[in-house]
Protein backbone atom coordinates (compact mmCIF):
# COMPACT_ATOMS: atom_id res chain seq x y z
CA UNK A 1 0.00 0.00 0.00
CA UNK A 2 2.81 2.38 0.90
CA UNK A 3 4.51 1.75 -2.43
CA UNK A 4 1.32 2.70 -4.24
CA UNK A 5 1.07 5.93 -2.27
CA UNK A 6 4.72 6.88 -2.83
CA UNK A 7 4.07 7.56 -6.51
CA UNK A 8 1.70 10.36 -5.49
CA UNK A 9 4.19 12.02 -3.12
CA UNK A 10 5.41 14.53 -5.77
CA UNK A 11 1.93 16.05 -5.81
CA UNK A 12 2.17 17.00 -2.13
CA UNK A 13 4.53 20.01 -2.55
CA UNK A 14 2.60 21.15 -5.64
CA UNK A 15 -0.77 21.06 -3.91
CA UNK A 16 0.74 22.57 -0.76
CA UNK A 17 1.89 25.61 -2.73
CA UNK A 18 -1.52 25.99 -4.36
CA UNK A 19 -3.37 25.70 -1.03
CA UNK A 20 -1.05 28.23 0.60
CA UNK A 21 -1.53 30.65 -2.27
CA UNK A 22 -5.30 30.31 -2.00
CA UNK A 23 -5.38 30.95 1.75
CA UNK A 24 -2.96 33.88 1.49
CA UNK A 25 -5.05 35.48 -1.23
CA UNK A 26 -8.31 34.82 0.60
CA UNK A 27 -7.23 35.97 4.05
CA UNK A 28 -4.57 38.66 3.54
CA UNK A 29 -6.14 41.96 2.45
CA UNK A 30 -4.95 43.24 -0.92
CA UNK A 31 -3.16 40.02 -1.89
CA UNK A 32 -5.72 38.37 -4.15
CA UNK A 33 -4.59 40.26 -7.26
CA UNK A 34 -1.02 39.03 -6.84
CA UNK A 35 -2.16 35.49 -6.00
CA UNK A 36 -4.41 35.42 -9.08
CA UNK A 37 -1.46 36.38 -11.28
CA UNK A 38 0.75 33.72 -9.66
CA UNK A 39 -1.91 31.06 -10.17
CA UNK A 40 -2.16 32.03 -13.83
CA UNK A 41 1.59 31.75 -14.36
CA UNK A 42 1.78 28.44 -12.48
CA UNK A 43 -1.08 27.01 -14.55
CA UNK A 44 0.49 28.31 -17.77
CA UNK A 45 3.84 26.75 -16.86
CA UNK A 46 2.30 23.40 -15.88
CA UNK A 47 0.31 23.22 -19.13
CA UNK A 48 3.19 24.27 -21.37
CA UNK A 49 5.59 21.89 -19.61
CA UNK A 50 3.56 18.87 -20.71
CA UNK A 51 4.81 19.45 -24.25
CA UNK A 52 8.06 21.41 -23.97
CA UNK A 53 9.34 19.59 -20.89
CA UNK A 54 8.55 16.10 -22.11
CA UNK A 55 9.48 16.41 -25.78
CA UNK A 56 12.04 19.23 -25.93
CA UNK A 57 10.04 20.90 -28.72
CA UNK A 58 9.38 24.64 -28.35
CA UNK A 59 5.90 25.69 -29.47
CA UNK A 60 6.06 29.43 -30.17
CA UNK A 61 2.42 29.42 -31.20
CA UNK A 62 1.16 28.17 -27.85
CA UNK A 63 -0.90 31.27 -27.16
CA UNK A 64 -3.09 30.39 -30.15
CA UNK A 65 -4.63 27.56 -28.13
CA UNK A 66 -5.31 29.91 -25.24
CA UNK A 67 -6.89 32.28 -27.75
CA UNK A 68 -9.29 29.74 -29.24
CA UNK A 69 -10.17 28.59 -25.72
CA UNK A 70 -11.08 32.17 -24.89
CA UNK A 71 -13.23 32.35 -28.01
CA UNK A 72 -14.86 29.05 -27.08
CA UNK A 73 -16.10 30.44 -23.78
CA UNK A 74 -17.07 33.76 -25.39
CA UNK A 75 -19.06 32.07 -28.17
CA UNK A 76 -20.89 29.79 -25.74
CA UNK A 77 -21.95 32.77 -23.62
CA UNK A 78 -22.96 35.06 -26.50
CA UNK A 79 -24.75 32.37 -28.54
CA UNK A 80 -26.57 30.71 -25.63
CA UNK A 81 -27.37 33.85 -23.63
CA UNK A 82 -31.02 33.72 -24.71
CA UNK A 83 -31.55 30.31 -23.06
CA UNK A 84 -32.26 31.42 -19.50
CA UNK A 85 -32.77 27.86 -18.26
CA UNK A 86 -29.08 27.09 -18.67
CA UNK A 87 -27.98 29.39 -15.85
CA UNK A 88 -24.51 28.43 -14.61
CA UNK A 89 -24.60 25.54 -17.09
CA UNK A 90 -23.59 28.04 -19.75
CA UNK A 91 -20.14 28.22 -18.13
CA UNK A 92 -19.86 24.43 -18.34
CA UNK A 93 -20.83 24.64 -22.01
CA UNK A 94 -18.17 27.32 -22.48
CA UNK A 95 -15.44 25.09 -21.06
CA UNK A 96 -16.63 22.20 -23.23
CA UNK A 97 -16.49 24.36 -26.35
CA UNK A 98 -13.07 25.75 -25.36
CA UNK A 99 -11.81 22.19 -24.95
CA UNK A 100 -13.28 21.14 -28.29
CA UNK A 101 -11.87 24.12 -30.20
CA UNK A 102 -8.37 23.81 -28.73
CA UNK A 103 -8.40 20.06 -29.46
CA UNK A 104 -9.42 20.56 -33.09
CA UNK A 105 -6.78 23.26 -33.58
CA UNK A 106 -4.08 21.09 -32.01
CA UNK A 107 -5.04 18.19 -34.29
CA UNK A 108 -4.83 20.43 -37.36
CA UNK A 109 -1.53 22.03 -36.32
CA UNK A 110 0.00 18.82 -35.01
CA UNK A 111 -0.77 16.90 -38.19
CA UNK A 112 1.54 19.28 -40.08
CA UNK A 113 3.95 20.89 -37.61
CA UNK A 114 4.90 17.72 -35.73
CA UNK A 115 6.36 16.30 -38.92
CA UNK A 116 9.01 19.02 -38.62
CA UNK A 117 11.88 19.17 -36.16
CA UNK A 118 14.02 21.78 -34.44
CA UNK A 119 13.88 25.34 -35.74
CA UNK A 120 11.49 24.37 -38.53
CA UNK A 121 8.88 23.29 -35.99
CA UNK A 122 9.30 26.54 -34.03
CA UNK A 123 8.93 28.66 -37.19
CA UNK A 124 5.82 26.75 -38.24
CA UNK A 125 4.13 27.30 -34.89
CA UNK A 126 4.85 31.05 -34.99
CA UNK A 127 3.12 31.13 -38.36
CA UNK A 128 0.07 29.34 -36.95
CA UNK A 129 -0.40 31.90 -34.20
CA UNK A 130 -0.06 34.96 -36.42
CA UNK A 131 -1.95 33.37 -39.32
CA UNK A 132 -4.93 32.50 -37.13
CA UNK A 133 -5.07 36.00 -35.70
CA UNK A 134 -5.05 37.70 -39.12
CA UNK A 135 -7.55 35.19 -40.48
CA UNK A 136 -10.02 36.09 -37.71
CA UNK A 137 -9.47 39.81 -38.24
CA UNK A 138 -9.39 39.80 -42.05
CA UNK A 139 -12.29 37.40 -42.63
CA UNK A 140 -14.29 38.97 -39.79
CA UNK A 141 -14.75 35.59 -38.12
CA UNK A 142 -16.40 35.92 -34.69
CA UNK A 143 -16.82 39.66 -35.17
CA UNK A 144 -13.28 40.10 -36.52
CA UNK A 145 -11.07 42.82 -35.08
CA UNK A 146 -14.03 44.30 -33.20
CA UNK A 147 -13.94 41.31 -30.89
CA UNK A 148 -16.67 40.03 -28.59
CA UNK A 149 -17.87 41.87 -25.49
CA UNK A 150 -20.22 39.88 -23.28
CA UNK A 151 -20.29 41.57 -19.86
CA UNK A 152 -24.01 42.25 -20.18
CA UNK A 153 -24.68 38.66 -21.26
CA UNK A 154 -23.04 37.27 -18.12
CA UNK A 155 -24.91 39.78 -15.95
CA UNK A 156 -28.23 38.82 -17.55
CA UNK A 157 -27.61 35.10 -17.26
CA UNK A 158 -26.19 34.90 -13.74
CA UNK A 159 -27.29 38.15 -12.11
CA UNK A 160 -24.96 41.04 -11.29
CA UNK A 161 -23.76 39.75 -7.91
CA UNK A 162 -22.99 36.24 -9.15
CA UNK A 163 -21.33 37.62 -12.27
CA UNK A 164 -19.13 39.93 -10.18
CA UNK A 165 -18.12 37.03 -7.93
CA UNK A 166 -17.34 34.93 -11.00
CA UNK A 167 -15.11 37.59 -12.57
CA UNK A 168 -13.29 38.64 -9.40
CA UNK A 169 -12.92 35.33 -7.54
CA UNK A 170 -14.29 32.14 -9.05
CA UNK A 171 -12.51 32.55 -12.38
CA UNK A 172 -9.20 32.50 -10.49
CA UNK A 173 -10.33 29.45 -8.49
CA UNK A 174 -11.02 27.71 -11.80
CA UNK A 175 -7.47 28.51 -12.91
CA UNK A 176 -6.24 26.93 -9.66
CA UNK A 177 -8.26 23.77 -10.40
CA UNK A 178 -6.88 23.66 -13.96
CA UNK A 179 -3.32 23.97 -12.63
CA UNK A 180 -3.95 21.11 -10.18
CA UNK A 181 -5.39 18.92 -12.94
CA UNK A 182 -2.40 19.68 -15.17
CA UNK A 183 -0.09 18.56 -12.35
CA UNK A 184 -1.99 15.28 -11.95
CA UNK A 185 -1.88 14.59 -15.71
CA UNK A 186 1.83 15.47 -15.83
CA UNK A 187 2.61 13.01 -13.02
CA UNK A 188 0.52 10.32 -14.70
CA UNK A 189 2.40 10.79 -17.96
CA UNK A 190 5.78 10.81 -16.21
CA UNK A 191 5.04 7.50 -14.46
CA UNK A 192 3.44 5.75 -17.44
CA UNK A 193 4.47 4.34 -20.80
CA UNK A 194 3.70 7.71 -22.36
CA UNK A 195 6.28 9.45 -20.18
CA UNK A 196 8.99 6.89 -20.87
CA UNK A 197 8.40 7.19 -24.62
CA UNK A 198 8.47 10.99 -24.45
CA UNK A 199 11.69 10.94 -22.42
CA UNK A 200 13.30 8.66 -25.00
CA UNK A 201 12.36 10.90 -27.93
CA UNK A 202 13.46 14.02 -26.02
CA UNK A 203 16.90 12.56 -25.41
CA UNK A 204 17.38 11.12 -28.90
CA UNK A 205 14.46 10.96 -31.31
CA UNK A 206 16.28 8.89 -33.92
CA UNK A 207 17.34 6.32 -31.34
CA UNK A 208 13.77 6.18 -30.03
CA UNK A 209 12.53 5.38 -33.55
CA UNK A 210 15.11 2.62 -33.91
CA UNK A 211 13.88 1.14 -30.61
CA UNK A 212 10.39 0.87 -32.11
CA UNK A 213 8.77 3.83 -30.38
CA UNK A 214 6.08 5.57 -32.42
CA UNK A 215 7.44 9.05 -31.72
CA UNK A 216 4.79 10.85 -33.79
CA UNK A 217 2.00 9.24 -31.78
CA UNK A 218 3.45 10.29 -28.43
CA UNK A 219 4.30 13.80 -29.62
CA UNK A 220 0.69 14.23 -30.72
CA UNK A 221 -0.57 12.98 -27.33
CA UNK A 222 1.59 15.50 -25.45
CA UNK A 223 0.76 18.26 -27.93
CA UNK A 224 -3.02 17.79 -27.70
CA UNK A 225 -2.97 17.46 -23.90
CA UNK A 226 -0.91 20.62 -23.47
CA UNK A 227 -3.10 22.50 -25.95
CA UNK A 228 -6.32 21.45 -24.20
CA UNK A 229 -5.08 22.83 -20.90
CA UNK A 230 -4.13 26.05 -22.69
CA UNK A 231 -7.68 26.34 -24.00
CA UNK A 232 -9.10 25.84 -20.50
CA UNK A 233 -6.74 28.48 -19.06
CA UNK A 234 -7.80 30.96 -21.74
CA UNK A 235 -11.47 30.27 -21.07
CA UNK A 236 -11.10 30.81 -17.32
CA UNK A 237 -8.45 33.50 -16.93
CA UNK A 238 -9.37 35.64 -19.94
CA UNK A 239 -12.96 35.05 -21.02
CA UNK A 240 -14.44 34.84 -17.52
CA UNK A 241 -12.13 37.22 -15.70
CA UNK A 242 -12.19 39.93 -18.36
CA UNK A 243 -15.38 39.19 -20.34
CA UNK A 244 -14.31 40.48 -23.72
CA UNK A 245 -12.14 39.08 -26.52
CA UNK A 246 -9.97 41.07 -28.95
CA UNK A 247 -7.64 39.18 -31.34
CA UNK A 248 -4.52 41.36 -30.74
CA UNK A 249 -4.73 40.59 -27.01
CA UNK A 250 -5.57 36.88 -26.98
CA UNK A 251 -2.98 36.07 -29.67
CA UNK A 252 -0.20 38.15 -28.09
CA UNK A 253 3.01 36.09 -28.40
CA UNK A 254 4.28 37.57 -25.12
CA UNK A 255 2.38 34.85 -23.23
CA UNK A 256 4.23 32.11 -25.10
CA UNK A 257 7.55 33.74 -24.24
CA UNK A 258 6.50 33.93 -20.59
CA UNK A 259 5.56 30.24 -20.62
CA UNK A 260 8.99 29.32 -21.99
CA UNK A 261 10.74 31.44 -19.35
CA UNK A 262 8.68 29.90 -16.53
CA UNK A 263 9.42 26.33 -17.61
CA UNK A 264 13.14 26.97 -18.10
CA UNK A 265 13.45 28.80 -14.78
CA UNK A 266 11.78 26.03 -12.81
CA UNK A 267 13.10 23.07 -14.75
CA UNK A 268 11.73 21.57 -17.97
CA UNK A 269 10.32 18.08 -17.62
CA UNK A 270 9.86 18.32 -13.85
CA UNK A 271 6.59 18.39 -11.91
CA UNK A 272 7.31 21.11 -9.37
CA UNK A 273 9.49 23.16 -11.73
CA UNK A 274 6.71 25.12 -13.46
CA UNK A 275 5.28 26.03 -10.06
CA UNK A 276 8.65 27.33 -8.86
CA UNK A 277 9.22 29.11 -12.16
CA UNK A 278 5.75 30.66 -12.07
CA UNK A 279 6.30 31.96 -8.54
CA UNK A 280 9.74 33.39 -9.29
CA UNK A 281 8.61 35.02 -12.52
CA UNK A 282 5.28 36.31 -11.20
CA UNK A 283 6.62 37.76 -7.93
CA UNK A 284 9.60 39.37 -9.66
CA UNK A 285 7.44 40.88 -12.39
CA UNK A 286 4.88 42.21 -9.91
CA UNK A 287 7.24 43.87 -7.44
CA UNK A 288 9.63 45.21 -10.06
CA UNK A 289 6.65 46.85 -11.75
CA UNK A 290 5.59 48.35 -8.39
CA UNK A 291 8.97 49.67 -7.22
CA UNK A 292 10.78 50.41 -10.51
CA UNK A 293 8.03 50.99 -13.08
CA UNK A 294 9.37 51.23 -16.60
CA UNK A 295 12.64 49.49 -15.74
CA UNK A 296 11.32 46.06 -14.74
CA UNK A 297 12.22 44.37 -18.01
CA UNK A 298 15.69 45.91 -18.00
CA UNK A 299 16.30 44.51 -14.51
CA UNK A 300 14.48 41.21 -14.96
CA UNK A 301 16.25 40.15 -18.15
CA UNK A 302 19.74 39.78 -16.59
CA UNK A 303 18.19 38.05 -13.55
CA UNK A 304 16.72 35.40 -15.84
CA UNK A 305 20.01 35.02 -17.69
CA UNK A 306 21.94 34.56 -14.43
CA UNK A 307 19.49 31.97 -13.08
CA UNK A 308 19.42 29.94 -16.29
CA UNK A 309 23.23 30.14 -16.56
CA UNK A 310 23.78 29.01 -12.95
CA UNK A 311 21.06 26.35 -13.10
CA UNK A 312 20.87 25.09 -16.71
CA UNK A 313 18.44 22.36 -15.63
CA UNK A 314 16.30 24.86 -13.72
CA UNK A 315 15.78 25.34 -10.01
CA UNK A 316 14.14 21.92 -9.63
CA UNK A 317 16.81 20.25 -11.74
CA UNK A 318 19.38 21.48 -9.26
CA UNK A 319 17.30 20.34 -6.27
CA UNK A 320 16.72 16.92 -7.81
CA UNK A 321 20.46 16.37 -8.16
CA UNK A 322 21.12 17.58 -4.62
CA UNK A 323 18.46 15.43 -2.92
CA UNK A 324 18.47 12.38 -5.20
CA UNK A 325 19.77 10.02 -2.49
CA UNK A 326 17.63 11.38 0.35
CA UNK A 327 14.05 10.93 1.52
CA UNK A 328 13.07 14.15 -0.25
CA UNK A 329 13.73 12.50 -3.61
CA UNK A 330 10.19 11.03 -3.48
CA UNK A 331 8.73 14.55 -3.40
CA UNK A 332 10.94 16.32 -5.94
CA UNK A 333 10.69 15.09 -9.52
Amino acid sequence: MKKKLIKFYPLIPVFTVYILLFFIGKNVPGMWQLVAMLLFYCALGQAFNIFLGMTGYVDFGYVAFMGVGTYGMALAITRLASIEELGIGIIVAGFALALLMSTLLSLAVGAVALRLRGAYFAIATIGVNEGLRFLIEGARIWNGSEGLIFVSDINNILGRDTADALMTFWADVMVLVIAALAAVVTLYYMRSKIGYALTALREDEDAAKVMGINVTKYKIIAFITSSCFAGLIGAASWALKTPYVFPPEVFEIQYTIEAIIIVLLGGAGTLLGPVAGGLIYGISKYYLAVYVPGFQLLIFAPIIIVIITLFPEGILGMLKNRFQNTGLAHFII
